[in-house]
């Protein structure tokens, strides 16, 4: 087969004659014994072959760098096998919505890469592949997973384009920040560096101190882009405090709208800032409390308009599609207002007492939303208590002032304890299904109590004949929220239980499937513990 002419155009019109199809552009050497696929599948054959024989050697390329050390301390044999088994384990190949008894292992992988590394354990050089790999496929997984690979990702990610996710979460891009004392580098970095650079130079060094970031930022502040400085402005969360107060009160002036809503947010946040104590006089001329009935009412009067004074301090002006503007606005300035001020304005009560006081006309949806809001917001405990209110309270399990969402963003506010017991009492008092949200804030494992609430749960719905699949949501969380020491008290679920007549269609099998589930799942993770602590599991 002959080929002429220049060999990179013969190779090109190769390619134009599989795109366009064989039908439209017959290859040249076709003819009536060879049909016309056949016929460009050989000639790109021969073409590649010569292409490569034509090559020239090219210069040997630079050696690469040999890969960082890890000083960490290796993992015990058995834990180095369990995480190989962990990262083998692909999602997607159960097959219909029965996962039958086997652990999801995939699940597991962000529990096992927490405890290796609290324990301070360096990965095996040979699994950071699969690794990468797998945290490539998941951004949950990539803050731990890349912590626990150490320098040695960053070194694999500069040679692979599939994993150059390593060197953008990294600080700096995988490159060294500059010291604490190092003034000159920082403030070199900080003018001449990329914009992911200056993200997290800043961030390190507002953790570290918060005072020399804020300066570094206001130093280059008027020169940046309001999509730069809206994310610089962002990494004042941390630690931010009474001095962040002026540089934040020039930027309600700024000319980004984002950038004056995100300023007037941080500022709300600090009650004793003069935001906080405008905001409390503009809400507080809309509530009060009204004696003129039978027993004190909460009256609310919404703010008539959005003056320049308001938007200055972040009130947006225009509502999102189906809000009426004045409910609007008040959602807005009761956010903003620090908690501390109602107790005076409202006759001395407490929180709670506050929240107790019926609301007129209809305002109580609105006002507690926002008190809500603000108690997130400023990490009040007290008024996150009283919104809550009592675990069993009718109310809880339903609609009402408070929503579930709220309630999961009031827990919060807790501590991790008393977060824990308060669900365990929503769901002993109003069971499992409206229980999901609340216990996506536990923390992890679950405390005894919560984990006996679970528990218990489910074997009621068990009992009661409940349509099993509509808490295989709570049982995914229980295999990777409870207490392992628990699995003692699953062994009486584990037999089929005999099904009531109204019962739906093999829920026993199913039940006692997942109860299976969730006690190989307890062992496993049992194991894991075992094996990195260097025990026999």
């Amino acid at each position: 087969m002959s080929w002429k002419g220049n060999p990179v155009t013969a190779w090109e019109d190769l390619v134009t004659t599989a795109l366009l199809g064989t039908d439209r552009r017959p290859p040249a050497t076709g003819g009536p014994a060879r049909e016309a696929p056949v016929a460009l599948l050989d000639e790109a054959a021969v073409a590649t072959v010569r292409r490569r024989a034509g090559l020239r050697p090219a210069p040997a390329a630079r050696r690469s760098d040999p890969a960082p050390g890890d000083p960490r301390p290796a993992l015990p044999a058995a834990a180095a096998r369990r995480l190989a088994m962990l990262l083998s384990d692909r999602p997607g190949t159960a097959t219909g919505g029965r996962r039958g008894t086997s652990p999801d292992l995939m699940e597991l992988l962000p529990q096992w890469l927490a405890a290796a590394n609290a324990r301070g354990f360096a990965a095996p050089p040979q699994v950071l592949p699969a690794l990468l790999d797998a945290a490539r496929g998941r951004t949950d997984l990539r803050p731990a997973a890349l912590a626990f690979a150490g320098p040695r990702a960053l070194w694999l990610a500069r040679l692979n384009q599939d994993w150059r996710f390593a060197l953008r979460a990294a600080p700096g891009g995988g490159a060294a920040l500059p010291g604490p004392e190092d003034t000159d580098a920082i403030r070199q970095l900080w003018q001449e560096g990329l914009f992911a650079e200056r993200v997290a130079l800043l961030a390190a060094l507002r953790a570290r101190s918060p005072e020399a970031a804020r300066e570094l930022l206001a130093g280059t502040w008027s020169t940046e882009r309001a999509e730069d400085r809206l994310m610089f402005l962002d990494s004042l969360r941390t630690g931010l405090a009474a001095g962040d107060e002026p540089f934040l009160e020039q930027a309600l002036s700024d000319r980004s709208r984002n950038v004056r809503t995100t300023a007037a947010e941080l500022l709300s946040a600090l009650p004793g800032s003069a935001l906080a104590g405008r905001m409390a006089v503009r809400a507080g001329a809309c509530v009060a409390v009204d004696h003129t009935g039978d027993g004190p009412v909460i009256a609310v009067e919404a703010p008539p308009e959005c003056d320049p004074g308001m938007e200055r301090d972040g009130v947006v002006a225009k509502p999102p599609t189906g809000r009426g503007e004045r409910s609007w606005w008040l959602g807005q300035l009761v956010e903003a207002a620090p908690l501390s001020a109602w107790p005076a304005r409202l006759g001395g009560r407490t929180p709670r007492e506050i929240v107790a006081l019926a609301v007129a006309d209809g305002w109580q949806g609105e006002l507690h939303a926002a008190w809500c809001r603000a108690a997130v917001r400023q990490g009040d405990a007290q008024w996150a208590r009283a919104l809550l209110g009592a675990p069993a309270a009718p109310e809880a399990g339903g609609p009402g002032a408070v929503s579930l969402a709220e309630r999961a963003k009031l827990l919060g506010t807790l501590e991790d304890g008393e977060r824990a017991d308060w669900v365990a009492g929503f769901i002993a008092a109003h069971g499992l299904s409206e229980a999901f949200q609340l216990l996506g804030v536990c923390v992890v494992p679950w405390s005894a109590p919560l984990g006996r609430s679970v528990v218990d749960a489910l074997e009621i719905a068990r009992d009661a004949g409940s349509y099993p699949w509509s808490f295989s949501g709570v049982m995914g969380l229980a295999e990777r929220c409870l207490d392992p020491a628990e699995v003692g008290r699953l062994d009486a679920l584990l037999a089929i239980p005999d099904e009531r007549e109204d019962a739906s269609p093999g829920a026993g099998g199913y039940w006692a499937e997942a109860f299976q589930r969730l006690v190989t799942t307890l062992r496993l993770r049992a194991a894991m513990l075992s094996e990195l602590d260097g025990r026999a599991p």
